[in-house]
């Protein structure tokens, strides 16, 4: 099969029998063009199957795109893409279009991966950000290109924000657990640095403290490495001389390595983990949940503030969380 080359704007205004910056004319929607010729440019274009490039019109003019970047970690992580809808859904009401790229989790690609992008001359930049630092983006938030970061703050940066009720929501999953009677309370999280975990781990020892449990270290895997995996940390803990009686995840990968590792387990310890995740209520699984989908919509809109107020303050924005109890944050703890 033979693979048609795209017809130029010189291969229109030939069919037209009109010039080349005619033809220009009548994609800009410039007013000087009759109408008569307006149509037989567009009827050539058609038959040409001709689509006139918008973004180096744009760009040869000094302008930018009508398109907003969001940059991602893991592809694998099913977060992100609700996330992401959230953000398309927005953005399309206001006519803007998203392009979405990955740092694949990896610290070292987050400035390549944006400046790539920026490169693009995109509209805005929303960022879920991995790297210790994002101060390389302070030159083009001055020449005013909206950054919000998502699901955590920027480090170094002035920036809008939308993060969720991480420290609360995991306090209220811990007293949920205390209120009937739970005081060995394992954690685990991996990876642990990131601002979410430091949050949760923040929620979950303020929730131990105010039923008098001030030493909670034997408790907590607290991991950086991907090797390591949720079963391992549950199964280290599930070893101690004093086990905990009830254990929480700070995401829904240690969710998903927990259950997998507590499910037949004898007698039941209880779980609660943070993020809902597929099959969590068929598995009667209690969680701490969101609405990802959120989160993404009022990223966009933080964005489409700054657009039409270049000048209006940075604001955080906090996403509610909710505790769901399906059954296995439910359970007691051993008489």
């Amino acid at each position: 099969m033979t693979t048609q080359s795209r017809a130029t704007l010189a291969d229109v205004a030939m069919l037209a029998g009109v010039s080349s910056k005619t033809v220009s004319r009548v994609f800009a929607g410039a007013g000087n063009v009759s109408a008569d010729t307006r149509e037989r440019v567009l009827s050539a274009a058609k038959r040409l199957r001709f689509r006139p490039n918008n973004l180096a019109r744009n760009l040869r003019h000094g302008g930018v795109t009508n398109t907003v970047a969001f940059v991602i970690g893991d592809l694998k992580n099913p977060f992100y893409f609700h996330v992401a809808a959230g953000i398309e859904r927005e953005l399309a009401l206001s006519g803007l279009t998203m392009v979405l790229a990955t740092t694949d989790d990896s610290p070292d690609s987050e400035e390549r991966v944006v400046d790539a992008l920026i490169s693009q001359r995109v509209r805005a930049l929303l960022l879920i950000p991995i790297a210790d630092d994002q101060s390389y983006l302070e030159g083009e938030r001055q020449l005013g290109t909206p950054v919000v970061s998502v699901d955590r703050p920027a480090r170094n940066l002035l920036a809008d924000s939308v993060v969720l009720q991480n420290r609360r929501g995991m306090a209220e999953a811990v007293r949920s657990l205390t209120a009937i009677g739970h005081r060995r309370i394992g954690f685990i999280s991996n990876p642990s640095a990131l601002y979410t975990q430091r949050e949760r781990l923040a929620g979950y020892r303020e929730a131990l403290r105010e039923v008098g449990v001030h030493e909670t270290a034997a408790w907590e895997r607290l991991d950086d490495d991907p090797d390591i995996s949720p079963e391992l940390a549950v199964q280290s803990l599930l070893a101690l001389p004093e086990p905990p009686t009830a254990i929480v995840a700070g995401n829904n990968r240690g969710s998903a390595g927990a259950v997998r590792v507590l499910r037949n387990l004898e007698p039941p310890v209880a779980f609660i983990g943070f993020d809902d995740f597929e099959l969590a209520d068929a598995l009667d699984i209690s969680v701490v949940a969101y609405d990802p989908m959120e989160l993404g919509r009022t990223a966009a809109r933080l964005a489409l503030e700054h657009l039409a107020d270049p000048d209006s303050f940075t604001k955080q924005v906090e996403i509610p969380t909710r505790l769901i109890h399906r059954g296995s944050g439910e359970i007691p703890p051993p008489r």
